[in-house]
């Protein structure tokens, strides 16, 4: 099992600038293609308005773990000199490399993030950016818009179960005046001679 955990300082609130707002967030799973099975659980978030105080600012301090159970995934190999991890049979190792897993949020300002036309939008290819371990990462949003915070990922080298773990890790929304929502999200890529993608979508939560 891979394991990675990212760590953030901090407490929270949703609403009222001095009170945290705690939010249990339910486990979940999903089958995808190709003998893969992810897992969500021990997820919650603590919920504040941002130390700003302009009215367009939250802050989210999120905690949970990532599992999938991967059993078909191709070994992977040493790219040339020693370089970056090539999969056995890849179609298109320059755009994929590596199979994955990797988690975070979707975070939006004045969307319903939970239709199903978001979720199906967002799934395909997305340039991922987040935090390092430890630290925490900004977005600013606009009406309307929604975007990808990535929080952890882990290269899937050989077939097995691979996990990404996180605790308080830090996400700062600006500039959305009106109601903001998060909702966590774990895709695995799988990259061999049949490339697959498996997405698992939390249950949305309000930022204020």
């Amino acid at each position: 099992m891979g394991a990675a955990v990212i760590v953030g300082v901090g407490a929270l609130a949703c609403g009222a600038a001095d009170a945290d707002t705690f939010v249990p967030l339910p486990d979940g799973t999903k089958a995808g293609a190709d003998g893969v099975v992810i897992t969500r659980d021990g997820e919650h978030a603590v919920v504040s308005s941002s130390l700003a105080a302009n009215g367009t600012g939250r802050v989210v301090w999120v905690s949970g773990r990532a599992s999938a159970d991967v059993p078909n995934a191709p070994v992977a190999q040493p790219g040339p000199n020693n370089g970056p991890l090539n999969m056995p049979g890849s179609n298109d190792s320059s755009t994929h490399g590596a199979s994955q897993i990797n988690t975070g949020y979707l975070v939006g300002c004045q969307v319903d993030i939970a239709k199903d036309a978001i979720s199906a939008g967002v799934s395909g290819g997305v340039s991922l950016s987040g935090p390092s371990a430890g630290g925490s990462v900004g977005v600013n949003l606009g009406p309307g818009q929604v975007k990808f915070v990535q929080i952890d990922s882990k290269d899937i080298t050989e077939p097995g179960t691979w996990a990404v773990e996180y605790r308080d890790a830090e996400i700062h929304v600006e500039g959305c005046a009106g109601f903001a929502q998060a909702r966590a999200y774990t895709m695995v890529e799988v990259v061999g001679a049949h490339y697959s993608k498996t997405a698992l979508y939390g249950q949305p939560f309000a930022l204020g």
